[in-house]
């Protein structure tokens, strides 16, 4: 058995699926954080991430597979649900192995898989566009807090790119510790350490700009005259709005007064 350890990158992994077959490794097993993942009587190979590598393999899977396929193995990858880069790795043999598009066959338990991986995600970044609620603080940085069940950030960075191009912003993940920030041109990955007193989910007047306080009122308001008592669908509501994301939502924290 041989354990493959990769640096948990999307660039990584595929610079690892492409060692696997230049190696000619078999029986193999991916791995992250090799302090933590080192298996006994298992030979290592350790993988540094190679961007002409991994672009070898994508260009391979552009060949085979559709744009919504191609697509696809990034968002499954993102979902992080557990060995999805190993699932990912069986689908890729898969589809280099056969003459035909294999995104059809869903008789194939990996194709399958990383189809619901890939479903899992989308629903997930159309979610966070959604549900996304950004507040301004003094240095007029729109701000916002995320905690989503997989990793969306480079799947929402284009689509507030475009829609609010004229602001400065910042989405952080903090589920992830990191976030996009927007600077009016170009977007960037950014590593946050906050002090361990401070709560950036929470309004403060210490960080926001001093007529936020009224625009999260004034949301509010428009949030439950909008409402129709006789047409509540408790159930139906919390489908399409799970209770997990309602701490970052200003319409569902309507008792916070922070500002004053």
């Amino acid at each position: 058995m041989t354990q493959v350890i990769y640096d948990g990158t999307y660039e990584g992994w595929l610079t690892a699926v492409f060692e696997i077959y230049e190696y000619k490794l078999n029986d193999i097993v991916l791995a992250q954080n090799e302090a933590l993942n080192t298996m006994l009587f298992a030979d290592i190979h350790t993988v540094t991430t190679d961007i002409s590598k991994a672009e070898r393999v994508e260009n391979g899977l552009r060949k085979r597979l559709t744009v919504l396929g191609f697509q696809s193995v990034f968002g499954a990858f993102q979902s992080e649900i557990n060995k999805i880069d190993e699932v990912l790795f069986r689908f890729v043999k898969h589809v280099l192995s056969s003459d035909v598009n294999v995104e059809g066959d869903l008789g194939n338990d990996d194709v399958l898989a990383v189809k619901k991986a890939f479903h899992f995600t989308t629903r997930e970044s159309h979610r966070m566009k959604a549900f996304i609620r950004f507040k301004l603080t003094k240095d007029n940085l729109y701000y916002a807090i995320i905690e989503p069940d997989c990793d969306v950030l480079p799947l929402i960075e284009q689509h507030f790119k475009k829609r609010y191009a004229d602001q400065r912003w910042l989405i952080y993940d903090a589920k992830r510790k990191y976030g996009i920030y927007y600077d009016l041109e170009n977007t960037s990955v950014v590593a946050l350490q906050f002090d361990s007193g401070v709560s950036l989910s929470k309004s403060s007047a210490e960080f926001f700009d001093e007529d936020e306080g009224f625009f999260q009122d004034l949301w509010r308001c428009y949030f439950s005259s909008v409402n129709i008592a006789s047409r509540k669908n408790t159930k139906l509501h919390l489908q399409h709005m799970p209770k997990r994301y309602w701490k970052h939502l200003t319409e569902k924290r309507p008792d916070l007064n922070d500002f004053k």
